[in-house]
């Protein structure tokens, strides 16, 4: 969600703070600002664009080799310059910017106002800033680090929080309880993020701070600690993305760039995972739970948007081939409902960023009733990584475009790989099936190099769809999930209303939505299923719907049938969904290009959601 940076060193903090903003811009945001310090705070901020920032921006902010900046996903208070990061404190001695929500901010206020401040926001961030500030003003011999510490104390909620104090120059303080913060080590100089990203080519080392630490950085000092001024465990870690990760290249937009990528990102995941023989699975990340996994009374898949997707086709997998049962829980109500859990369930929680806030207190939740908690994520360092018993990272590398494509892909590897292990250590499947399955799974990058390359006929066809109103998708068993996911992308970047069903359920309520101006998406290849979909086709054929088909190569029969094709080439089941959603990803990006719209930042979104 929002994205904070932060600098204190030798050099001109402005800079990095700028280029620390556009490069967190895929995290979804409606507002930017910066704050720096030379002596006395100063501070810019715009509704809108880092762009429209940085033209705002006047040569009075390249001083200071302190400071910190934001870009601002409204929670609290519509979207608009008074309500965008930083916020000073009433009194001017500090600059604050926060992600996060303070969940007692309205009981904050109200002592505040009593004590006399007042307030130019609808923020609960302006609350925290001049809560500090009390503490620093009112308090005996207080200094900036004890003023945050005091604040923090009286704070109910999730905060990532990054200060600033005019009376002590040359310091930054951060601190985080339920929000991510990274620091970055360099020559003289430190950096702070919301993630690496903003820290690549700046720095090599990073240090990952944990739930309840609070850092003092100064240019030549590095303090961690927790809020309540205990010790605090850390580790420096090196960084793991490249300048090249976060280039668009010679694409148009990062989401067509990553779409590109998925033959890589795919065999990168399952690459070292497979033996060279195509004769067996190696998941190393799981090597001291694998045999609590294989007896398993039951599994529990949690995730979020399209990580629930990925979750729902892996329940289809694991329990056909492994044969164990399996729920698929949304994360944000299953850690509501008090699901009933024991120590012979095991609990996978997947996330593309690791720091889901739904998921992430979701898992919490699990733990404390005694199952066994693993992740899937693609972000080594980040919250499910420390905060499951063991786990499998995804390797679809940084992901830019808030729409999930190239991450959603290398998550349903990842559980392909979960399912084939598990059903073979369960002896469900023999050697000569687990081989072949294995050999199915490697030869996917090929055959999704042979759809992208007929990518423009896609575009072709998105342009005769690109004024509807409405979408319908339709799959099932495993492709169902694919409907959902393809329905998503649609709605998520060219704001077209789409829904995505089970091709079963259409006579028992979407049927009546047919007619001749409606797109009926069908994910229809040749499996067991097929005579059934077929009979779906059939049924919305009959009342004038418009039918796009995602068909298996030499398809004939429903090319005759349906008004445009997507082909992809014939596979196994097993791992026909990676190849199903590619031509659903590739429609969704020339709808939104088509229809003009913000592909890589559609509104509202953002990228990774670490507010409940």
């Amino acid at each position: 969600m929002c994205g904070i940076v932060g600098y204190v060193g030798k050099d001109i903090a402005y800079p990095f703070l700028i280029q620390g903003l556009k490069r967190l811009e895929y995290r979804g945001y409606d507002s930017a600002g910066i704050a720096v310090s030379d002596g006395s705070l100063r501070v810019q901020k715009c509704k809108g664009k880092v762009a429209d920032l940085e033209r705002h921006v006047g040569s009075d902010m390249a001083v200071g080799n302190v400071g910190i900046g934001h870009t601002r996903w409204a929670t609290h208070g519509e979207p608009n310059d008074r309500n965008a990061h930083p916020h000073f404190s009433m009194n001017g001695h500090f600059a604050l910017v926060h992600n996060g929500i303070i969940e007692n901010y309205t009981e904050l206020k109200r002592d505040l106002e009593q004590k006399g401040y007042l307030f130019q926001s609808e923020t609960d961030t302006e609350v925290l800033v001049n809560l500090i500030d009390f503490f620093y003003t009112e308090g005996e011999e207080v200094n900036a680090e004890t003023a945050v510490r005091q604040a923090l104390a009286r704070v109910v909620g999730a905060f990532g929080i990054a200060v600033i104090c005019e009376g002590e120059k040359d310091q930054l303080i951060v601190a985080r309880r339920g929000s991510p913060l990274v620091i970055g080590i360099g020559q003289g100089s430190y950096f702070v993020a919301s993630d690496q990203t903003p820290m690549i080519g700046y720095s090599e080392n990073i240090i990952y701070l944990n739930d309840n630490d609070m850092a003092i950085i100064n240019k030549n000092c590095l303090t961690i600690k927790t809020v309540e001024d205990k010790p605090a465990r850390f580790k420096i870690s090196r960084i793991s993305k490249s300048v090249g990760e976060i280039d668009k290249g010679d694409f148009a937009h990062f989401m067509l760039k990553e779409i590109f990528e998925q033959p890589k990102t795919i065999g990168d995941t399952f690459r070292g995972r497979i033996s060279a023989d195509r004769h067996s699975i190696s998941l190393g990340g799981l090597l001291e739970v694998l045999p609590r996994l294989t007896v398993a009374r039951r599994i529990i898949l949690i995730g979020c948007g399209t990580s629930w997707h990925a979750a729902l086709v892996g329940e289809y997998l694991i329990e056909t081939y492994a044969r164990i049962p399996v729920e698929v829980e949304l994360a944000s109500e299953f850690r509501y409902r008090n699901p009933i859990l024991s120590a012979d369930d095991v609990v996978i929680a997947i996330s593309q960023s690791g720091e889901t806030t739904d998921t992430l207190v979701a898992i919490r939740m699990a733990r404390e009733k005694g199952a066994t908690i693993l992740g899937i994520c693609n972000v080594a360092g980040s919250s499910v990584a420390r905060e499951t018993d063991a786990g499998i990272f995804t390797h679809a590398g940084t992901e830019i475009g808030v729409a999930s494509t190239k991450a959603f892909t290398a998550q349903v590897t990842v559980l392909t790989l979960l399912a084939l292990k598990l059903a073979f250590e369960r002896n469900e499947i023999s050697s000569n099936q687990y081989s072949i399955l294995i050999s199915e799974l490697s030869g996917i990058p090929d055959k999704i190099r042979t759809i992208l390359a007929g990518h423009l006929q896609i575009k072709e066809i998105a342009s005769r769809y690109k004024e509807a109103s409405n979408a319908l998708y339709l799959g099932r068993g495993s492709l169902f999930p694919i409907a959902l996911e393809g329905a998503l992308k649609l709605k998520e970047i060219s704001y077209l209303h789409a829904e995505g069903y089970a091709a079963g359920e259409m006579k028992h309520g979407p049927i009546a939505l047919v007619d001749d101006n409606l797109p009926v998406v069908v994910v229809s290849p040749r499996d067991s299923y097929y005579e059934k979909i077929v009979s779906n086709i059939q049924e919305v054929k009959a009342r004038k719907g418009n039918i796009i088909a995602v068909v298996t190569e030499g398809d004939e029969l429903l090319k005759e049938m349906v008004a445009d094709v997507f082909e992809i080439p014939d596979s196994h089941p097993a791992v026909t969904p990676l190849l199903a959603i590619i031509p659903l990803q590739l429609f969704a990006y020339y709808i939104a290009l088509l229809r003009g719209c913000d592909v890589d930042q559609p509104r509202n979104l953002a990228k990774s959601v670490t507010v409940e």
